[in-house]
């Protein structure tokens, strides 16, 4: 890995085997990468991203402009997200085992009232994590039989820089526990994603064009997922 410096505008380099040169702007900060060809030199790369450099600025204001969530408090009328949707949250004190109820517009939290901010957070992300469990293996089976493939493993948990990762050797799937929040939809795209690096390991030509045979609506999915709030701590995918 390579970079590129044009002004205040760091640029990481990747070379590899692919036939064509391709320019990515990531949320949330507006991280720029290239792929190139390998035969690429780092002089045609620098000429390719000046003529691009425009563009680039427009996607990194874009992303600076985006919606950000707050830390979260866990207190009553907090705004959370379950599946793409907004609901209010309300929290019930009671010396009872800590629970959530959904509901039609709220998400309610029943808690002991000794309960800290941590053990709120845990709450949340257990149950998110639970209803996460009820749908993720029916997606994968239904996946799995469209592309072709078979996974040996999936499983669910927090990951900082990634929505989705696949180990393609042991045929692992993990899953960020942070998709607990996004549209069903955002969610599909990611299983098919990690499940197409079962056929095509790395993100070039062939990969892509196997998302757009499986899934033609790939890019507005993506773009959906990174048009949505982002967390306090910064995702990408």
């Amino acid at each position: 890995m390579s970079q590129i410096n044009l002004g205040n505008i760091v640029i990481d380099v990747e070379q590899k085997d692919i036939k064509n040169i391709h320019l990515s702007v990531y949320p949330p900060n507006g991280k720029v990468r290239i792929s190139a060809p390998e035969r690429m030199d780092l002089d045609t790369i620098r000429v390719f991203a000046i003529s691009k450099l425009q563009w680039i600025k427009k996607k990194q204001k874009v992303f600076a402009n985006q919606e950000r969530e707050t830390p979260r408090e866990y207190l009553t009328r907090e705004s959370h997200y379950f599946f793409g949707k907004r609901y209010l949250l309300k929290i019930n004190e009671q010396n009872v085992t800590p629970k959530i109820l959904l509901g039609k517009k709220e998400i309610t939290m029943f808690i002991r009232p000794d309960s800290n901010l941590q053990k709120r957070k845990e709450i949340l992300d257990e149950w998110y994590r639970a209803e996460l469990k009820k749908i993720v293996p029916d997606i994968i089976k239904k996946w799995e039989d469209i592309i072709g493939v078979q996974s040996n493993f999936h499983g669910i948990k927090k990951m900082r820089t990634k929505w989705g990762s696949c180990n393609t050797e042991a045929k692992r799937i993990w899953l960020n526990l942070e998709l607990a929040k996004k549209p069903i939809e955002c969610i599909e795209y990611i299983i098919v994603h990690e499940l197409v690096h079962l056929i095509e390991r790395k993100h070039n030509e062939r990969f892509i064009s196997l998302l757009d045979e499986f899934m033609p609506k790939w890019r507005f999915h993506r773009d959906e997922l990174n048009r949505l709030p982002f967390r306090h701590l910064d995702w990408r995918y």
